[in-house]
């Protein structure tokens, strides 16, 4: 066919042997490998076959994790029906949707789900194109001229493919099919996108280079110098794989990513389901959150906000209670019953025994009548005038309980005051409906668009009795008794407001992008807090957001104020997350309809609504709320921060212990071997692979430190790795137990009767004295490990604060560490692998105090740059008055 068939396709499946392949060559997965074959080389096959099993569970893992988030164009086919009714060589046909082609006639009739874009030449429809524009209301599409300055998804006699015929039927002719669609074109934006490395990402690769290279260039100075100092060929290059292992940290990598898996199950249990690891980080560094309207921010249903009688106005409280302050509340209460009552005659809505189930304004409207204990059924019905989008009215005739019959009409104020003749000032008195009473009508009218609400108007008039019922809605709907008018509004979440306070005290700005109005999403944005810092907010149209240049576009998202997008399309919303994305910020991006799925690939973390959204936003999305709740996003960004921190502690854990275990090499190379050897490669392994792991990884479940929210968002380019972290790593925890650890060596070897180039190697009287100093040495490094581990549960207030055990997971870790320890020290087979001995209980006393100097000395350092900071926060207020 000229045109091609009429589906969604796609470019390929992902390139999953050469994507998975691409997992081992992460640089930390390559320092694991240069540590697995430097296992091997120092004569233990088992650990370097561990370090590989480390390695391929890793990329695995990390592979599919990412899998699931490739399938969005797939999930866009499900909304494309398989057979199509179209009128082909003068008869109805029931065809194959993918045969259709520009030129065919399709018809179209309520529940159908239409198979094309295509232009009304037939009928009236109500449609649902919330596949495409998020927004929840029907529409009406009805013949006519086309407008070329309106958007299309907005043109009056324009259908689209994927969208569902909710009433009325037609004829259309198919202008568009497949790719070509406005859904083919969301298909093809969502696979156009492509993936960025996360933060955390960036910076562990920075990390692993930073690692590679302080390891390659330490073997490479340290080992010429071995030798200058008397070292022997064959002892430098020992040296030099002493210091390629002691400098890398096989556990890292393992570790940020149990962290990250701990963090994606902590988020699970809390509504958010997390479909690649690295986005827990991410979410931490979110500076901007571009927030959809309806079902985000609002319950997606309708509630009536107000209401309009000759005999008072009522205003809704916030539990969405009607009170009329201004005057004749008992009048004004009796006529807004009535109102009720009519309004919640005239539909469809049904009372079922689990509630009211129908179109959500109807169900407002019965929910209104039953707040005011008036008949809530549809009572003794006569006739039923559906609702026609082209007089956007209905009316019903129905009996009311003291046998008297009405017409019953809602609609659209325009079209319901032009068909009245009468207004209501009493529930039982009526007037002529005057020039000033329309005058007046327009007024409030307007009053309650500009704040957002949709507004109905209910009117009716009695039959007289023995008379027959009209049979036309003509005849019908003609000098009616108009009751009032009633606003409704599609509520704000009830927890989204202190979501946003919280989101607001973290430094997080909030952009509303919708395909709403720009007066509803500005209402309910300011209902939320959205806009009510200093800087305020402005509503910016689709048409106005098409009209402006990038560099006017970057300047009005850099100026501060919290902007709400109206009428956005998904080019507009790729647009808006590419240039706040340039702006250097960190995006985070909520959606639930098919239109938000190039988006929601297209930012740093797609949030996608697991109950309300479509399949398609769901397999487009990082992260699925699984209770549709916003608040959810803000505990999710806490979680990310609290994951981030923690990251850092156990980088401060693991860094902090590559001095002491670098040391004891640079004093053997220095002293050219005068002094033996502090520390053995197996016995390096034992505390990288062994003793270190799981303290680290109880320091990823640390609790999120107090005033964790209260701090802005860090820079995308600032470091997971700081100065200030490497001089509290290697310049002072890392010396003290430098310091410590050759101290607990010369003391147990000195004791043994050692001195300056004494043999110490296996034959010699002094090799047992000097297996026990290697093991206090490995010992001390252990003890200095728990102390950092303390040490390290905070950055700046003391841990008494946060409580010494509240960690039972560290204590469990620490517990297990010395266990492994003692196995180590005290098991025969195992001295034979790691070159340990057996210590006397003197000898262990020599390493207990560790832990203490090194947490207390850090308990110290923390106490004074507390107390230094102390002044500059109390003179900076009166500096500022």
């Amino acid at each position: 066919m000229a045109y091609g068939p009429n589906q969604l396709s796609s470019r390929g499946g992902r390139k999953w042997p050469g994507e998975l392949a691409a997992q081992f060559t992460h640089p930390l997965a390559l320092l694991l490998a240069a540590a697995a074959v430097l296992a091997a080389i120092s004569g233990s096959p088992v650990l370097g076959a561990a370090i590989v099993g480390v390695i391929v569970l890793n990329a695995v893992f990390a592979f599919f994790q990412e899998l699931h988030a490739e399938h969005a164009v797939e999930a866009l086919a499900a909304y494309l029906p398989s057979r199509a009714s179209v009128w082909r060589d003068g008869s109805r046909q029931d065809v194959d949707a993918v045969t259709l082609v520009p030129g065919d006639v399709l018809l179209v009739e309520e529940g159908d789900r239409i198979s094309a874009d295509g232009r009304l030449i037939d009928g009236s429809l109500e449609v649902d194109l919330s596949t495409l524009t998020g927004e929840s209301q029907p529409v009406t599409r009805t013949t006519g001229k086309s407008d070329p300055s309106v958007p299309l998804l907005q043109v009056e006699d324009m259908v689209f493919s994927g969208s569902a015929c909710l009433g009325g039927e037609g004829r259309a002719a198919v202008t568009r099919t497949g790719m070509h669609t406005e859904i083919g074109r969301i298909a093809a934006l969502s696979e156009r996108v492509g993936r960025d490395a996360s933060p955390l990402e960036v910076q562990v690769k920075r990390v692993a280079k930073l690692i590679a290279v302080v390891a390659v260039v330490a073997a490479l100075a340290f080992m010429p110098l071995g030798v200058l100092a008397g070292l022997s060929l064959a002892a430098a290059v020992s040296f030099a794989i002493g210091m390629l292992v002691a400098n890398v940290p096989e556990g890292l990598l393992p570790t940020i990513t149990l962290a990250l898996a701990v963090g994606v199950q902590d988020l699970a249990r809390r509504g958010a389901v997390v479909k690649r690891l690295s986005a827990v980080e991410t979410l931490g560094s979110t500076t901007v959150i571009c927030t959809d309207k309806t079902g985000t921010l609002t319950q997606n249903r309708m509630e009536v906000a107000g209401m309009w009688t000759a005999a008072g106005s009522g205003t809704a409280s916030d539990d969405g209670r009607l009170s009329w302050p201004e005057f004749g509340t008992d009048d004004a209460g009796a006529l807004a019953r009535t109102l009720a009552a009519t309004a919640a005659r005239c539909c469809t809505a049904e009372v079922t025994p689990t509630g009211v189930s129908g179109d959500p304004t109807e169900v407002a409207l019965m929910q209104l009548a039953a707040s005011f204990d008036a008949p809530a059924g549809h009572g003794d019905r006569t006739a039923l005038f559906r609702f026609d989008p082209r007089l956007r009215l209905m009316t019903t005739i129905d009996t009311d309980p003291d046998g008297g019959i009405w017409v019953n009409t809602k609609g659209a104020p325009e079209a319901v005051l032009s068909r009245s003749t009468q207004l209501a000032d009493r529930s039982d008195q009526t007037r002529a409906f005057t020039a000033d009473d329309q005058e007046l009508l327009n007024r409030v009218i307007d009053e309650y668009a500009s704040r957002g609400l949709r507004v109905l108007a209910v009117a009716r008039r009695p039959l007289p009795d023995g008379s027959p019922p009209p049979s036309t809605r003509e005849a019908a709907e003609r000098d009616l008794c108009l009751l009032g008018v009633v606003a409704l509004l599609d509520p704000a979440r009830p927890e989204a407001a202190d979501a946003i306070v919280r989101g607001h005290r973290a430094g997080i700005r909030f952009h509303v992008v919708t395909g709403d109005n720009g007066s509803t999403a500005g209402e309910i944005a300011r209902r939320v807090g959205i806009g009510t810092g200093p800087d305020g907010m402005v509503t910016v149209s689709g048409d106005a957001l098409n009209a402006m240049s990038e560099p006017d576009l970057d300047q009005l998202l850099t100026l501060g104020p919290e902007i709400v997008f109206a009428r956005s399309s998904p080019e507009a919303k790729l647009r808006i997350a590419d240039a706040l994305r340039a702006c250097g910020e960190v995006v985070a991006m909520t959606g639930d309809g098919v239109n938000d799925a190039p988006a929601l690939r297209a930012t740093d973390i797609g949030v996608a609504m697991g109950r309300s959204g479509t399949e398609v936003a769901r397999q487009a999305a990082t992260i699925v709320l699984t209770d549709d709740n916003i608040a959810t996003i803000i505990d999710a960004v806490e979680e990310g921060r609290r994951v981030y921190d923690n990251v850092r502690k156990f980088i401060l854990y693991i860094f902090t212990h590559a001095v002491p275990e670098v040391a004891p090499f640079l004093v053997f190379a220095l002293s050219g071997g005068a002094i033996p050897l502090p520390l053995t490669v197996m016995q390096l392994l034992a505390i990288d692979l062994g003793t270190d792991t799981l303290p680290a990884l109880a320091l990823s479940r640390e609790p999120a430190e107090p005033g964790t929210m209260d701090r802005p968002p860090r820079p995308r380019g600032e470091g997971v790795i700081r100065p200030a972290l490497l001089a509290r790593a290697w310049g002072f925890l890392g010396v003290i137990s430098a310091v410590l650890v050759l101290a607990g060596f010369f003391v147990v070897l000195h004791a043994g009767g050692w001195h300056l180039h004494a043999a110490t190697g296996v034959g010699a009287p002094l090799h047992h004295a000097y297996q026990q100093a290697t093991t206090v040495a490995w010992l001390g490094i252990v003890a200095c490990q728990v102390g950092t581990a303390f040490a390290a549960r905070t950055d700046r207030v003391s841990l008494f604060s946060i409580g010494v055990t509240t960690n039972r997971l560290l204590l469990g870790g620490i517990a297990a560490e010395l266990v492994l320890a003692a196995a180590l020290i005290y098991l025969p087979f195992l001295h034979r692998v790691f070159g340990t001995a057996a210590l006397s209980p003197t000898q262990v006393a020599v390493v207990i105090p560790y832990p203490f100097v090194i947490w207390g000395a850090d308990e110290v350092r923390r106490w004074v740059q507390r107390h230094r900071a102390v002044p500059r926060q109390v003179r900076s207020p009166i500096a500022s008055n």
